[in-house]
């Protein structure tokens, strides 16, 4: 029989052990809706496999990278090329596979691994209504820069950002060898470019890759045949110490990860904005049909 003294010392290791086993995981995530499904999928996910989640969705870029490093965020989804520009600072162009190689080694000497990066690729796109890419035959930005050198009848919403960063616009007219007149840009907020493309405003429209709208609105990107814009791989990132307590958890979002692409997180991010269902139930439906739920 314990004794007093000893029923008091056994009741602390007990509570100290579930205080450990019931150590939540911090999921993070940023301010659009792109970020809140993923950080909603990880929680889901990971709270089917058994762990306790703080989901700290909705965080600033810069915040949010701030409390990983500082270890108050354990795991969230990151873009490789806003870590190499944004973060690291690296102003080489690096192509995907370089740019995930380069972060990877870079960020690991803060403490933040790498998972698996997915096939959704956020980067910058020139965007055309399908049926009238189809009928002039642009496929490519090749086809779009030929179109404007050939005919110039074209004209490109932007927002005023890209219009006039150092890798925006004007670097992409020398990369392409075409030349858009002033008139022939028309700048904008970057949310009324997809309004004006889908209205017939201007031909060509400035958009994120895996915009919900793009699906929705029956448009089709131009691929970008000398891989001019940056790359914005999708992926995992995990506070080491976090990854080695808990391998499980690098198992799950890599196999999460093999699943996403441009056409996937588009048609999930529609789902949201255009379809107007709920973050969780759309990031619930899509676990289940993976069979991950």
């Amino acid at each position: 029989m314990f004794t007093r003294f000893a029923k008091t010392i056994f009741a602390g290791a007990v509570m100290l052990a579930g205080v450990a086993q019931a150590e939540e995981i911090a999921v993070g995530g940023k301010n659009f809706t792109e970020q809140q499904l993923l950080s909603s999928m990880t929680q889901q996910l990971l709270e089917a496999n058994g762990f306790e989640v703080d989901n700290r969705a909705g965080m600033g870029s810069a915040a949010l990278r701030q409390a990983m490093e500082n270890g108050q965020i354990d795991v969230y989804w990151e873009y490789t090329g806003t870590s190499l520009i944004t973060y690291n600072k690296v102003e080489e162009k690096l192509n995907a596979e370089e740019t995930y190689a380069k972060v990877k080694e870079l960020d690991a000497e803060k403490g933040i691994v790498w998972l698996d990066a997915s096939d959704a690729n956020n980067t910058y796109a020139l965007a055309m209504r399908k049926p009238q890419a189809e009928e002039l035959g642009i496929k490519t930005l090749s086809d779009f820069a030929a179109r404007v050198n050939n005919e110039n009848d074209l004209t490109l919403a932007s927002n005023a950002e890209w219009y006039a960063r150092p890798d925006g616009l004007k670097p992409l007219q020398k990369e392409y060898e075409f030349k858009l007149s002033r008139d022939q840009v028309k700048r904008m907020d970057s949310g009324l470019v997809y309004q004006a493309l889908k209205n017939g405003d201007v031909e060509v429209g400035l958009v994120f890759a895996t915009d919900g709208r793009i699906p929705a609105f029956d448009f089709v990107t131009l691929e970008d045949d000398k891989g001019y814009f940056p790359a914005y791989a999708l992926a995992p990132v995990v506070r080491v110490e976090v990854l080695e307590a808990n391998p499980k958890i690098g198992e799950l979002l890599n196999a999460l990860s093999a699943t996403l692409d441009d056409q996937t997180m588009a048609t999930l991010n529609a789902r949201v904005d255009v379809d107007k269902e709920s973050i969780e139930n759309v990031a619930a439906s899509y676990l289940k049909e993976n069979g991950m739920m």
